[in-house]
């Protein structure tokens, strides 16, 4: 069985390891877990599972090998392998609780009720209940939603209440992980903790444990030894374009931008509008009147900064290559040259564009832009940010 768990794992892409399996081998055979199909679903997501993105996979997975959590249909009732719910039985209940069931008529009267609530529920039998109690709702039944009973099957209810119910016949409903899915705060959070670069500075007001242990047994006597709190070091610099066809592309940034902030302590955003120009600006609301020098970012932040474009690159390409090239006033100096100062001056560069990659070739624009970020521009979906974040620590 486990054998077959790990070969379906390596079939779904899972990058697990003989090692790890053989280190939840050896976890099982030291019973550091009862013989509980949910403690077993835990440990081995925590030996097999190295990142986020694969608890779905994982999932689906463990649902198809052990059976157990895959969607039951009420048409299918007859089908629950009664086998295994005596064995559970003997295995959870206490004795008290087990002398209810048999005052009902025993395990076998309990499955006939099943069946036949099923029935009702269908519209075979009908004995004029109202649906709560059709449904078991509330109750002191075996079976349906929100009851409570030492051998329950909970069926048709969003989540449990006791806690009591050996089994869940409902389908599960996975929240997307996967570097395929669409992006979201989390999801984009999960993949920017690829760009981390930590170190202990500050403050000692932390306690250094093997500094403790090590001066205490030199000493004879107990000597605490504190240290700084190891945080990520990691400076980000963030562009936005802003603006124009960028609208369509607003929510992804505000999900980018809340993310990047939680992530990263050191982190410093500015906005501009298609192309980088001699100007950018902190607040949109007063673009206009607030505007900050280009060459005065160029020179405050230090080379150990990660530069990161976000923007569609979309623009008639005499924005980057030309003087005066910008919709919105008169450059003297092309966007292009501009962007290779930024590219000059820091040496990890990235840019992510929210447009799908499919749609590149086709806007001469993003062409240009590539050519002149030395082709480090990345799609905006967590593929694309973990690609991004792999270049930016390279």
């Amino acid at each position: 069985m486990f054998l077959n768990f790990f070969s379906e794992l390596k079939a779904a892409k899972i990058p697990v390891t003989l090692k790890e399996y053989l280190m939840l081998m050896e976890g099982m055979d030291k019973s550091v877990i009862d013989r509980r199909v949910e403690e077993f679903y835990y440990l081995s997501r925590a030996a097999l599972v190295k990142d986020e993105k694969y608890l779905d996979r994982f999932d689906v997975v463990f649902g198809h090998v052990f059976k157990g959590l895959e969607l039951f249909s009420l048409e299918k009732a007859t089908d629950i392998p009664a086998e295994w719910l005596k064995r559970l039985t003997e295995s959870f209940l206490t004795d008290e609780e087990k002398a209810q069931i048999e005052a009902m008529g025993g395990f076998d009267k309990f499955m006939e009720m099943l069946q036949e609530q099923m029935r009702q529920q269908q519209g075979d039998g009908d004995d004029g209940e109202d649906d709560e109690n059709a449904k078991g709702k509330g109750r002191n039944l075996p079976i349906g939603a929100n009851g409570y009973h030492p051998e329950g099957i909970r069926i048709g209810q969003d989540k449990g209440r006791h806690g009591k119910a050996i089994k869940v016949w409902d389908k599960r409903e996975y929240k997307n992980l996967d570097d395929q899915v669409e992006l979201g705060t989390r999801n984009i959070k999960v993949a920017l903790r690829r760009l981390r670069k930590f170190a202990r500075t500050g403050q000692p007001d932390e306690l250094d444990m093997k500094g403790t242990i090590k001066e205490t047994a030199n000493k004879g006597y107990l000597d605490l030894i504190m240290q700084p709190e190891r945080r990520n070091t990691i400076k980000v610099l963030l562009f936005f374009d802003i603006g124009g066809s960028m609208d369509s592309h607003i929510r992804v940034c505000e999900e980018l931008f809340s993310a990047a902030r939680t992530e990263f302590k050191n982190m410093e955003f500015y906005y501009f509008h298609n192309c980088l120009y001699e100007s950018v600006w902190k607040d949109n609301r007063r673009r206009h009147s607030e505007k900050l020098d280009t060459w005065d970012i160029l020179n405050r932040f230090g080379k150990d900064y990660k530069i990161i474009f976000v923007g569609d690159a979309t623009m008639s390409p005499y924005e980057i290559t030309y003087p005066g090239g910008s919709v919105e006033h008169w450059n003297e100096e092309p966007g292009a040259v501009w962007l290779d100062r930024v590219v000059k001056t820091w040496d990890s560069v990235a840019w992510l564009n929210p447009t799908p990659q499919r749609h590149w070739d086709h806007t001469p624009s993003i062409s240009v832009m590539r050519e002149i970020v030395g082709d480090r521009m990345f799609p905006l979906t967590i593929e694309g940010l973990e690609k991004a974040m792999k270049e930016l620590v390279r």
